[in-house]
């Protein structure tokens, strides 16, 4: 059987998806699945939380912070990193959770967009986690609900029976938040 068109072109095959066996297709919907995301996870209160890695410079043993008068109380103050003047903010007190982290002990996590730097204050050293895509729910209304006009919670991963909120530092602390600590 001929499967020429009329005009003499063969027609052309259609896309391999439409004629994959079932082990292909499945082999494609594999690889969609292995999708990972790495995360830095930190505790903060008795919760955790992460923060896509691509949001983090370094962790450093958190260096002497130098306070700066009429800051918000999570403002801790500023501190000279690598040659670098950032902001030292507490999460834990911005959050209003129980604990507040010693400005003295610890680590700090440097925080960096292409706009502006900061620095967060962790009490042990954080994690990296590499989790599937399909680990995140990435809207989960509950939390949408919660949030009202604040949407610096990009998900929450789970992993068992273990939660992490996964959160926007960006959309946390802003720019116009450090105006009074950096003059920026």
């Amino acid at each position: 059987m001929n499967l020429e068109e009329p005009n003499g072109v063969t027609p052309s095959p259609s896309l391999p998806e439409e004629n994959a066996s079932p082990v292909e297709l499945n082999r494609i919907d594999t690889d969609d699945q292995e999708k990972k995301s790495n995360i830095i996870v930190f505790r903060l209160g008795e919760e955790e939380y992460g923060l896509h890695i691509d949001q983090i410079k370094e962790v450093v043993i958190t260096p002497r912070i130098t306070k700066v008068p009429l800051t918000p109380s999570y403002v801790k103050g500023v501190a000279n990193i690598r040659g670098n003047i950032l902001a030292i903010i507490d999460l834990e007190d911005k959050f209003a959770l129980s604990n507040t982290i010693s400005e003295t002990s610890g680590y700090t996590l440097v925080v960096e967009s292409h706009e502006y730097n900061m620095a967060i204050l962790v009490k042990d050293v954080p994690n990296t986690l590499s989790v599937s895509d399909n680990d995140i729910d990435y809207s989960p209304s509950v939390v949408a609900d919660m949030q009202g006009e604040q949407d610096y919670i990009n998900g929450i991963i789970k992993i068992g029976e273990r939660l992490i909120i996964l959160i926007d530092i960006f959309k946390i602390i802003t720019k116009e938040d450090l105006k009074p600590v950096l003059g920026t």
